[in-house]
C-alpha cells in the first residue's frame, strides 16, 4: 500500500452484511478507539498552529477553514458554533465548502476538482496577511483545497491543514500540517467515520484553545455566550450568582440588562 492511500484502503473487516447488529456496533467501536491516540500524536502541530493564529487574531486576523464534502461541512459546523458559544462576530472563524452553501446539504458535482475555485472563494473575503487558512481533507489531495492553500501561502498568509494520510500533497503546501492517521475505515473509504471524527476533535481543540487565549473564557465558564434561549440565560444567571453572590433574581436582571456574563462582571468590577 502506498503512503497516500490509507483513507481509501480496504477495511480490516469483510462480509459486513453478514454481521449481526451487535457485531457491527462492537466492530465500529473497536475502530473508533484508534482515533484518540492518532489525535494525541498531532498535539505538537496543533500547538504550533494555534500559537501563530492567536498572534494574528489579536491583531484582527481571521481563521478560514476550507474543505469539500464531509471535511468542508465539519469546518462550517465548527465555525458556526463559535459566535453563540463565545459571543464573537461570525467573521472571526469562517468555514467554506467547495460548491458553496448549497453543498452543505447536497453534493455539488466536480466543485472539489476545481483547483482555482478555492482561492477565488477566499478572495471574496478580502483575505490578507493577518488571516490564516486551514485546509481540511481526509485524503490530502482535494484540488479545491490544495489550490486555495497554495495561493494563500504564496501571498504570505499562514496556512495549515488537517489530513488523515501521511505525506499528502496538501501537507506539502502548508506551513503547519496536522496529520491524524487513523487507518482504514470500517466501511472502505467512508471517511465520514474515523477520519471525520478525528477532524472534528482537532477543530474543537483549535477553536476552543483560541477562544480561551483570546480572553473569551473566565475560569472554565463561557462568559461571553449569546443569550439565545432560556437554558443559556439560566446558565449565565448561575455564573453571576456563583461569582458575585447576588440573589438569582438580581443576577438574571443584570444579565438581561447587560447582555452577557462578562459585561456584568466588568460593570460590577468598576463599582
Amino acid at each position: 500500500m502506498s503512503s497516500d492511500s490509507i483513507t481509501e484502503s480496504e477495511s480490516l473487516y469483510d462480509d459486513l452484511e453478514q454481521m449481526s447488529v451487535r457485531q457491527l456496533l462492537e466492530s465500529i467501536h473497536a475502530e473508533d478507539q484508534k482515533i484518540l491516540p492518532a489525535v494525541e500524536k498531532t498535539i505538537p502541530q496543533i500547538q504550533r498552529l494555534v500559537e501563530q493564529v492567536v498572534e494574528r487574531m489579536q491583531k484582527g486576523g481571521r481563521l478560514f477553514y476550507i474543505g469539500a464534502g464531509t471535511s468542508g461541512r465539519l469546518g462550517i459546523l465548527d465555525a458556526s458554533e463559535i459566535p453563540p458559544t463565545y459571543g464573537v462576530g461570525d467573521d472571526m472563524v469562517i468555514g467554506m465548502i467547495a460548491g458553496g452553501d448549497q453543498a452543505i446539504r447536497k453534493a455539488v458535482e466536480k466543485a472539489e476538482d476545481n483547483a482555482a475555485l478555492g482561492w477565488q472563494d477566499l478572495q471574496t473575503y478580502n483575505i490578507n496577511k493577518l488571516d490564516t487558512v486551514v485546509g481540511i481533507a481526509a485524503s490530502g489531495r482535494t484540488p479545491y483545497v490544495i489550490g486555495a492553500v497554495k495561493k494563500a501561502r504564496e501571498n504570505g498568509i499562514l496556512t495549515g491543514c488537517i489530513v488523515n494520510n501521511p505525506e499528502s500533497e496538501l501537507a506539502k503546501h502548508v506551513d503547519v500540517a496536522i496529520e491524524a492517521i487513523v487507518g482504514p475505515e470500517f466501511v472502505s473509504g467512508s471517511t465520514r467515520m474515523k477520519s471525520g471524527t478525528a477532524q472534528k476533535l482537532i477543530l474543537n481543540m483549535i477553536t476552543t484553545s483560541l477562544m480561551i487565549k483570546l480572553g473569551k473564557v473566565k475560569g472554565n465558564k463561557m462568559v461571553n455566550m449569546q443569550l439565545t434561549n432560556q437554558k443559556l440565560i439560566a446558565r449565565g444567571t448561575q455564573m453571576i450568582v456563583d461569582e458575585l453572590g447576588f440573589e438569582e433574581a438580581i443576577a438574571r436582571r443584570l444579565l438581561l440588562l447587560h447582555g452577557s456574563v462578562s459585561k456584568v462582571f466588568e460593570v460590577e468590577k468598576r463599582k
